[in-house]
């Protein structure tokens, strides 16, 4: 059983979501990142999100799209991702760590050169935003070859005739982006979310993680009752922002909040209903 599989099954064996948090690798610097992960893994989050900075983060919003400003600012380069990744396995050997980005960085050296480095360094599972599907060929078969995820993503707009190709081939969880947007900017209507996840569950025995617009720890929880993960992202990055290579604590204490709040959800909405 994969890292992925494992946390998954453990959280809901727990009757709760998984927390997944992110942040971008090298922001403030790529010598913070390790000490603000290890903040996420102490604050409870079950699964991590590092994203790889790029000049054209088409799917993000103002926050994420600065701290890809100030990562590549500060020098990052892949070799400074993969470092960090494996210096993290090394701490962390339990807990999945997912590396989320374009196709360019992925692909500039060759997808089979991107998928032994990232498997080499601990890696568990890939977002790559940009390559659909439809192109599954440019990166997907040498993933999967080296024991890696592809992790999906759906939208409201993936409908009924599209569903089945983006869940063919695609393992670890999947992803639904909860707005048709950027990140960190709104948040769907809880009634959208729910009918969704029933929907893209009725299709799939992948976990359903739901992201875009989370930020609160009630809102965390609204969608741990529905989902089998809650992805935060945008928040954390504007800690980050915030407090710089000081952000590792208020980090730890933010990220607690969300996990202690995911944690009962289930639990609070049966007592709920009792009532």
């Amino acid at each position: 059983m994969t890292r992925l599989a494992a946390t998954f099954a453990r959280t809901a064996a727990s009757g709760r979501a998984a927390l997944v948090a992110f942040v971008t690798a090298g922001d403030p610097s790529p010598a913070a990142t390790g000490i603000i992960l290890d903040a996420l893994v102490a604050g409870g989050a079950d699964v991590i999100e590092l994203g790889m900075p790029f000049t054209d983060p088409m799917a993000d919003g103002p926050a994420i799209q600065a701290a890809n400003i100030r990562s590549l600012a500060a020098g990052t380069k892949t070799a400074d991702i993969l470092a960090i990744a494996t210096a993290f396995r090394t701490r962390h050997a339990d807990t999945p760590l997912v590396l989320m980005g374009y196709g360019n960085p992925m692909l500039r050296r060759g997808a089979d050169w991107f998928a032994d480095a990232a498997a080499t360094a601990g890696v568990d599972g890939v977002i790559c935003v940009d390559v659909p599907p439809e192109e599954d060929d440019a990166l997907g078969p040498q993933l999967r070859a080296a024991g890696i995820d592809l992790i999906r993503l759906a939208t409201p707009t993936t409908d009924a005739a599209r569903l089945p190709q983006v869940l063919d081939g695609a393992s670890g969880f999947l992803y639904y982006v909860s707005v048709a947007g950027i990140t960190g900017l709104q948040q769907a209507a809880q009634a959208s979310i729910a009918d969704a996840v029933a929907r893209l569950k009725a299709a799939t025995d992948i976990p359903v993680a739901v992201g875009f617009g989370i930020r609160t720890p009630a809102q965390a929880a609204d969608v741990a009752r529905v989902a089998d993960g809650v992805v935060v992202g945008s928040a954390i990055v504007d800690l980050v922002a915030q407090h710089g290579t000081a952000a590792a604590e208020p980090v730890r204490a933010y990220i607690k909040t969300l996990a202690d709040a995911v944690a009962t959800a289930r639990k609070e909405a049966k007592m709920e209903i009792g009532a």
